[in-house]
């Protein structure tokens, strides 16, 4: 097992990290920026290393400093979290070469699937449902307009090398397609360094399903059920849970056995999401692989009580699946709600120094958060500070308990959007399970 483990991340997923590196016996090495120098996963690390002031590109996306930060710690292992580095098939190929064990799938297949363009290929060369789409990346608008016309409209165009709802644009009509694919193109290039792009049919009010896999060096896959991400704004998700409400048991073996073959195809190693997208007949269609732990991993642990971070370490390490696909037991309804530090009704950023914190607690309840009160929320990265997440014996349950948390939920001084999703959770709607994408949209309005 790794002796040493550098996190290069920040906020709650880092102090998810060092947890786990803890109850498996590891020292931990924190990463900081000048921003975030009091922040708790750097008290909560055994060492920690500043790798450059509050803009994450010279710092957290700072790979020579970060790699410096495990040279002279002695780490021999980093895990990404998510965000930041975490799909960065350059920065995984770095720590490969130096000796370094990235905990992550190899960069071969970050680069592979990464390139989501590139990966419908490979799922729709085995026979996969996948989107209805361009057959690669869109050299020109001319291209991008022959592909829509004959996938028809409305579509979507997304970044190849995209996620977290940068670089799409939906296009309801032809006289808009060259706009949307400039500004798509332009996006893309601006976050990813890569403006290459593609096209899918854009459905109406469909469901975000995504499916959980692992997979160890000897070739065993197995997954750990589906998620429910349809509630989202700007195709960034704030609500999940599992199992989705939509899903019956006969649609989830498939879902899920679907899921598995994506990622045999490329033989992938270590923990994978595998998205879809589920139509109003039940017809669901392949999107992408994400190459990273996820946000909402958490509604997993809590259906299959299996811990996520320790096994993503232990597959890096060359050690195998400590669990069967007949071990996966599927106990009970989690849901997730990502509290940002926004304006509830404008959505805009509110950074600001936290007054006074209190976090939810009791039976059924978790909370995954670096925050506490007296603590500031810097302007420099993304606005979540905290992810409250429940457990049920089924989604009854588990919707009353969140009503719960979050009534019990104190966070003064800044604004946050418990008070949406207190609304989110009292929609009659949502109640019965009857949402999609677009649900948020409809909600707003009403």
């Amino acid at each position: 097992m790794f002796k040493k483990v550098l996190i290069a991340n920040r906020g709650e997923i880092a102090l998810r990290v060092i947890r786990a590196c803890k109850e498996l016996g590891i020292k931990t090495v924190a990463i900081f920026s000048e921003a975030d120098s009091a922040s708790l996963h750097v008290r909560a690390a055994d060492e920690k290393v500043c790798v450059g002031p509050p803009d994450a590109a010279l710092s957290y996306r700072n790979i020579p400093n970060v790699l410096s930060a495990a040279e002279i710690t002695g780490a021999d292992a980093i895990h990404p979290g998510y965000g930041f580095l975490a799909e960065n098939a350059h920065f995984a190929e770095v720590c490969e070469s130096i000796g370094v064990k990235f905990i992550g799938p190899t960069s071969e297949h970050i680069a592979l699937l990464g390139d989501k363009a590139k990966a419908r290929e490979i799922v729709a060369r085995r026979g996969l449902p996948v989107t209805p789409g361009s057959p690669g990346e869109l050299k020109s608008e001319q291209e991008a307009l022959e592909a829509a016309t004959k996938i028809g409209y409305p579509v979507i165009i997304k970044a190849s090398a995209g996620g977290g709802g940068r670089g799409m644009r939906v296009v309801n009509k032809a006289e808009d397609l060259a706009r949307a694919f400039q500004a798509a193109q332009a996006e893309a290039k601006t976050t990813f360094g890569n403006d290459a792009v593609y096209l899918e049919r854009y459905f109406l009010e469909p469901r975000h399903i995504e499916v959980q896999i692992a997979a160890d060096h000897r070739g065993h896959i197995v997954h750990l059920g589906e998620r429910d991400c349809s509630i989202q704004r700007r195709h960034q998700k704030l609500v999940e849970e599992t199992p989705s409400p939509a899903i019956d048991e006969k649609l989830r073996r498939e879902i899920c056995r679907v899921a598995i073959e994506a990622v045999k195809a490329v033989h992938y190693r270590n923990l994978g999401t595998v998205e879809f997208l589920l139509d109003k007949d039940h017809n669901f269609f392949f999107m992408e692989v994400n190459t990273r732990i996820q946000v909402e991993h958490a509604i997993t642990e809590m259906v299959t009580g299996i811990d996520l971070i320790k096994e993503q370490i232990r597959l890096a390490d060359g050690q195998s699946l400590s669990f069967k696909q007949q071990d996966i037991k599927l106990n009970g309804h989690s849901l997730e709600c990502r509290i940002n530090a926004e304006d509830p009704e404008k959505f805009t950023p509110c950074p600001g120094m936290i007054t006074k914190y209190r976090a939810p607690g009791g039976f059924g309840v978790r909370v995954d958060s670096a925050m506490e009160s007296n603590m500031m929320v810097v302007p420099f990265y993304d606005s979540m500070i905290a992810k409250v997440v429940t457990h049920g014996r089924d989604r009854q349950e588990s919707m009353a308990r969140m009503r719960r948390a979050l009534d019990e939920f104190v966070i003064e001084g800044i604004k946050t959007t418990i008070p949406l999703h207190k609304r989110i959770l009292n929609d009659p709607d949502f109640q019965k399970g009857h949402v999609s994408t677009t649900f948020l949209e409809r909600f707003l309005a009403s």
